[in-house]
């Protein structure tokens, strides 16, 4: 028995008629339809409040105003223009480094030689100066090579040997508070260096690294400038150029960002070299507002550095934060440091309000990115 065929009604040819849509259409148009909706998702325009939930430095923020406005009733003097100044001066010199550490902590990496660096850096600024009976800008040369040489060894040692960041940086520390402290002992035949404000370039290097001038009523130290610059230059760098996708990329996963062409190890090793630059501006403060250097300075400053850091909103996990909130850590540190004095109470307790404002700004921080997630 043969099979009749489906009659096609008259007037309609066989080519005519009405197909059902393939499998592989129906998929594309349901991805389509989502890449249009997670288009007009991105296209929705956040409110203000939205916004400033997502900025990491908000929390700093909150708490540096809170800060601000304890100490002025708690210390009558608090809001004169010199106590102003002397606020901002004790910011800087904690915001110079607290920016580089940011952005090393945004990388996903610590540096616990820091504070012991800025130390060398002065130290081999004036050893080399008076040893050498040369122009003190030679000698400032020398330690920036010097003090760069040891960001590059932190960041090699890093990418090469894979060790985590804590443990180079440690060693680091150690080896270079043995050197300081031998070396200047060795050369000098004590634990501090010679003066050197007698020698050829003093004044113009001081100019650059140590001087002031006025504001109005206030005298403005120039590190507040150099802190402001680093701030600007550091936003620049992370929001408005490729290699701070790069910074923001390896703090989040070093792997994933290797497998999309992230340079990992250069990044990583400019980050250092960053950190070691901002301690040679610190270290050639330190020796051309005091002249004469400590060989055992800097241990400890460490920590204050990550802990402004830390309370400008970055995370210990890398791949969050922002040079602005380094900045108001910072300020948060020079106002309590300074506060703590002119409200007349013990200085002892200055490090029990750091830890305490440590504390509660992680967990402040924390609590605003959670809800920013929740916004989005």
């Amino acid at each position: 028995m043969t099979a009749t065929p489906t009659p096609t009604p008259a007037g309609t040819p066989e080519s005519d008629k009405p197909d059902e849509p393939a499998p592989d259409e129906i998929a594309r148009t349901a991805d389509s339809a989502d890449t249009a909706r997670k288009i007009d998702e991105r296209l929705v325009q956040r409110s203000l409040l939205s916004r400033l939930l997502g900025r990491p430095e908000l929390g700093a923020v909150v708490g540096a105003i809170a800060v601000f406005v304890f100490f002025s009733f708690a210390a009558d003097s608090f809001l004169r223009a010199s106590s102003l100044s002397t606020v901002l001066y004790a910011s800087s010199t904690l915001g110079i480094m607290a920016v580089p550490v940011a952005l090393l902590m945004i990388g996903g990496e610590f540096d616990l030689s820091t504070g012991v660096m800025v130390t060398t850096s002065s130290l081999v600024s004036s050893m080399f100066s008076y040893q050498m009976t040369a122009n003190v800008w030679v000698g400032i040369g020398v330690s920036l090579l010097v003090t760069l040489g040891i960001g590059f060894f932190n960041g090699y040692m890093l990418v090469r040997t894979r060790l985590p960041s804590f443990i180079i940086t440690l060693g680091t520390f150690l080896m270079l508070t043995g050197l300081n402290l031998g070396l200047t002992k060795l050369i000098s035949g004590t634990v501090s260096t010679k003066g050197i404000a007698d020698m050829e370039g003093f004044e113009s290097a001081r100019a650059l690294f140590a001087s002031e001038f006025t504001v109005g009523s206030a005298q403005i130290q120039v590190t507040v400038v150099w802190w402001l610059a680093l701030v600007a230059v550091a936003t620049w760098l992370l929001l408005r150029t490729r290699a701070g996708n790069w910074i923001f990329a390896v703090g989040g996963g070093q792997h994933t960002a290797r497998a999309v062409g992230v340079p990992v190890a250069r990044t990583k090793i400019g980050l250092y070299l960053g950190v070691a630059l901002g301690a040679w501006i610190s270290g050639q403060h330190l020796l051309f507002n005091y002249d004469v250097v400590q060989s055992g300075e800097g241990v400890g400053n460490e920590l204050i550095y990550i802990a402004a850091a830390v309370i400008g909103g970055c995370l210990l996990t890398g791949g969050y934060g922002s040079a602005v909130g380094a900045a108001v850590g910072a300020l948060i540190f020079g106002m309590t440091s300074k506060g703590i004095v002119y409200a007349q109470w013990e200085p002892d307790w200055f490090k029990f309000f750091l830890g305490a404002m440590l504390l509660v700004a992680t967990l402040l921080n924390a609590w605003i990115r959670k809800r920013a997630e929740a916004n989005r």
